[in-house]
């Protein structure tokens, strides 16, 4: 087992770990949480010996052999299936092993090194490694092909395989998600439930840490708290333990203020001195509680479209791609006002190439794209955070996009918008190449709201997210009043956000009549179509006679007179019926509510200008040396401003109420 025992740790000036103890035993499967920075990797340093504890001890068994995914990209001429085998460090060892006893043709050593490469697996040993190449979504033809042909998400793929391939111990994996498709993360929990060693995974995906962790640890304030739970029940246990300390610090703090009183009021009097003194004692001797410190939380929203046209896009027989490559053929459909669209489909087969497509990054192989009239679409592409200017911080990019894009705003402005992003005083001036990941993707999601899009285009928005920042996404997208087109891994916020799902596969864009979990099932269905060498089963659709398809009957009866004989409404299952009168309930809501919103802004609007107006008055009092008239004029002046604040308060407080009735009762 691994045992830490009053680990302090540092990174520079940083203290990381201060008294940290924890307990890991053999087999178990550890989620190993906290916020971006807080140190989870410097953790996994210290268990590999890349960092040492300044103080404390760190226990590790020290024959397990540690399976680690490199973070550095590989540069190699070996074949990928070569690569792979490369992180079997038994094999390697015995391969190397049985060459030195042929050079020196020592009859016993190479017995003995054939004895380990049986031991090892070496014959089946390159099938293993292909089908975790195979697993985690390489083709077939590319099994072989040279390392350095494939792109850098592709390469931590392998390295991703290469870790898997090593017989651990204890595996190490640092948010092995990121660069993974839907397909591949369903593949990817399959296999790490069968690992039977210790296994201590970083993710913040929620839903993959609920698959295959039974255990979590979370670094929060220097220190190591272990729960016995996925993450689900560490969210659970660890807001009940919080409620707890919550309310003895609030009790504690009742019974101090409670003696202090006592001794402020009866210290001086003679005839209750002894009971005051034994207050003070008792104050002196109480083990004060740490009030419950947590960190802040991120929460933005998206502002309200200017319009919301319908339909937003229409799609007619749209083939996209690259050069002569046609990767999506055909496609023909409408983009409504307030759907919530998430897109599936196995890498490579066109999500990204479709959205692009759609946010005009790509131009149209053929066909053509209709937009409703005021459109706004603000794209969040996955290399988004690669083209952001390394050398000027966030309050250049954003006067550059108000200048540029749009809407304009003053210099000030800017800066309180970007503080409600957690870019504040220097930061704003900081250059973002030394900012983090989810630092430089909190700035992508402030320039998105700031173009007050009203059709969101989102492809892989959380890789660099942490979970916090994820359910902030998660309630502004829906919050949110327009259209939603969302390509993500992160099946927590497709299942929380989406109401309808596009499945692009063999270069056909449809419907597809099922949730998340129908969608899994799928994919292990084609999966073992595809070891049995069957034809890949058909995904569950609904038949729709607009204009994306029509059903059979109904075709064969356009094919033999020349039009339908009956009118036919579309044909669709209860749970997509459900998913569109969602989509339609919101619209509507959204032009009920739309007055009351818009006059609670307006009354926000003019208690923010009061507010500045009384505060330079009282000022302009406090600097004193005025004519008595200008006094009396500023007096009166304070007055009223009161007074419209009153009526204004209440008002909004009327206007609020309305709101959250009609809401409630959508």
């Amino acid at each position: 087992m691994i045992t830490l025992r009053n680990i302090t740790l540092r990174r520079g000036t940083k203290v990381v770990l201060q008294g940290a103890n924890v307990t890991l035993q053999p087999g178990e499967k550890v989620g190993l949480i906290g916020r971006n920075g807080a140190g989870k990797s410097s953790l996994f340093a210290l268990l590999t010996n890349r960092l040492h504890a300044d103080t404390g001890d760190v226990e590790i068994p020290p024959r397990w052999r540690v399976g680690e995914v490199a973070q550095e990209m590989p540069e190699t001429e070996d074949g990928a299936t070569d690569f792979v085998l490369q992180g079997d460090l038994p094999l390697m060892a015995a391969q190397e092993e049985l060459a030195a006893a042929e050079a020196s043709g020592d009859g016993n050593a190479m017995a003995h090194a054939h004895l380990s490469l049986d031991e090892a697996g070496a014959f089946d040993a390159p099938a293993r490694a292909q089908a975790l190449l195979l697993g985690l979504g390489f083709k077939s033809h590319e099994l072989d092909a040279p390392v350095n042909s494939f792109s850098g998400g592709w390469r931590m793929r392998l390295q991703l395989a290469r870790a898997l391939m090593c017989p651990a111990e204890l595996m190490l994996l640092d948010e092995p998600t990121n660069h993974l498709d839907l397909d591949a993360l369903v593949w990817l929990e399959a296999w790490l439930k069968r690992f039977d060693g210790l296994m201590i995974v970083i993710s913040h995906d929620r839903e993959f840490l609920d698959a295959i962790t039974r255990v979590t640890v979370h670094l929060d304030e220097q220190t190591l708290t272990r729960y016995g739970g996925n993450y689900s029940a560490f969210e659970e246990m660890r807001a009940e333990r919080m409620t707890l300390a919550a309310a003895a610090f609030s009790k504690q703090q009742d019974r101090i203020a409670h003696l202090q009183k006592f001794i402020d009021r009866f210290k001086a009097k003679a005839s209750k001195a002894k009971q005051a003194q034994s207050r003070v004692k008792a104050l002196a001797r109480m083990e004060r509680l740490a009030p419950i410190l947590t960190a802040s939380d991120f929460e933005f929203e998206f502002r309200e479209p200017q319009s919301l046209p319908n339909p937003m896009l229409s799609f007619d027989s749209l083939s996209c791609g690259y050069g002569d490559n046609a990767i999506v053929k055909g496609f023909s459909r409408s983009v409504l006002a307030g759907q919530r669209i998430g897109i599936l489909g196995a890498n490579g087969q066109g999500k990204s190439t479709l959205v692009k497509t759609i946010a005009k990054a790509l131009q149209p192989l053929s066909g053509h794209m209709t937009e409703g009239k005021g459109l706004v679409i603000g794209y969040f592409a996955q290399q988004e955070l690669d083209v952001l200017s390394l050398d000027d911080g966030p309050l250049m990019h954003m006067v550059r996009l108000a200048r540029d894009v749009g809407p304009a705003g003053r210099e000030q402005e800017l800066r309180d918008f970007l503080g409600r992003f957690k870019f504040t005083g220097d930061m704003v001036q900081q250059a973002v190449g030394s900012l983090s990941g989810g630092e430089k993707a909190r700035l992508v999601l402030a320039m998105l709201v700031w173009q007050r899009p009203n059709l969101l285009l989102m492809d892989e928005p959380t890789n660099h997210l942490d979970l916090t920042t994820r359910e902030a996404l998660s309630m502004a997208l829906n919050e949110f009043e327009g259209t939603v087109m969302l390509v993500s891994h992160d099946r927590a916020l497709l299942r929380e956000v989406c109401d309808e799902f596009w499945l692009v596969a063999r270069g056909q864009v449809q419907p597809f009549d099922g949730d998340l979990d129908d969608y899994q099932k799928w994919l292990l269905d084609v999966s073992r179509a595809a070891a049995k060498g069957q034809p890949m089963p058909e995904p569950p659709k609904a038949a729709v006679v607009d204009a994306v398809e029509l059903p059979k009957p109904v075709a064969a009866a356009k094919g033999a007179q020349g039009k339908a004989t009956a009118p036919v409404a579309k044909a669709s299952g209860q749970a997509r019926d459900e998913r569109k009168h969602g989509a339609q309930a919101r619209s509507q809501l959204a032009n009920l509510t739309r007055p009351l919103r818009m006059e609670l802004q307006q009354i926000d609007q003019r208690m923010e200008k009061l507010a500045a107006e009384k505060a330079a008055l009282e000022q302009a009092l406090a600097a004193g040396k005025r004519p008595a008239s200008e006094i009396a004029d500023t007096g009166r002046r304070l007055n009223h401003i009161a007074a419209e604040v009153a009526l204004l308060e209440e008002r909004w407080l009327e206007l609020q109420s309305e709101l959250e009735t009609m809401q409630a009762g959508a």
